[in-house]
C-alpha cells in the first residue's frame, strides 16, 4: 500500500474531493471541499486523483511520545501516577514532639505522599530485579520475597492516603 504525501488529492465516496494535510501511521487528515477537515483511516476506500510522494513520517509525535511513556513505565523506576485521596489534598502532616519545649514539624501531605509512592515504586523495582535475577537460586528469591512482603505489611498504615484501593500496600494475608 502506497502512503500518500501531504498535498495529495483524493475523491472519497461519501465526503467528496479533498486534499491530504497530515499523515500519521493510521490516518490521513484530509480537508474536504464540502465538509472541511476530517480524519480517515489510511486503508479507507477512496480514489487517488493525484498522488504526491513526500517524505512522510508515518508515525506522529504523539504516537512516539505515547510509546516512550509506556516504555518508561514498564522498565524504569520512575514513579507511577498515583492519586492521593481527595480528603488529604492540600493538607498538612503535623509531627508534635513529646517535649513541649521543642517545636512541631509541619510537612505538606502531598510531599509526604509523593515520598511514600516513591518508596513503593522502588520496592516494586527491587522485587522485579530479584525475580528476574539469574544470580539467585529459587530459595534465595523466596526468602527475599518474604522480606518484601513484610515491608509492604509495615507500610499498610499509609493506605489511608491512597485514593484507589488498588494502589494500597498489601502484606501477607492471613488464611
Amino acid at each position: 500500500m502506497q502512503i500518500l504525501g501531504i498535498g495529495s488529492r483524493i475523491q472519497h465516496q461519501e465526503l467528496g474531493k479533498g486534499v491530504v494535510t497530515n499523515v500519521t501511521s493510521k490516518h490521513y487528515w484530509v480537508t474536504f471541499m464540502d465538509s472541511g477537515l476530517e480524519t480517515i483511516a489510511i486503508d479507507s476506500d477512496f480514489e487517488v486523483i493525484e498522488a504526491l510522494e513526500d517524505e512522510v513520517d508515518s508515525i506522529s509525535f504523539s504516537e512516539v511520545e505515547q510509546s516512550l511513556i509506556e516504555i518508561l513505565r514498564r522498565w524504569s523506576d520512575a514513579s507511577s501516577v498515583t492519586p492521593i485521596a481527595d480528603k488529604w489534598k492540600g493538607g498538612t502532616l503535623v509531627l508534635e514532639p513529646g517535649d513541649a519545649n521543642l517545636s512541631e514539624k509541619k510537612i505538606p501531605i502531598d510531599t509526604f505522599f509523593h515520598k511514600i509512592v516513591m518508596v513503593r515504586d522502588r520496592i516494586r523495582v527491587m522485587e522485579q530485579k530479584i525475580n528476574s535475577s539469574s544470580n539467585l537460586d529459587d530459595q534465595e528469591k523466596v526468602d527475599l520475597q518474604q522480606y518484601i512482603t513484610r515491608i509492604y505489611g509495615s507500610l499498610t498504615t499509609f493506605n489511608v492516603l491512597f485514593k484507589n484501593q488498588s494502589d494500597n500496600f498489601v502484606g501477607a494475608k492471613s488464611k
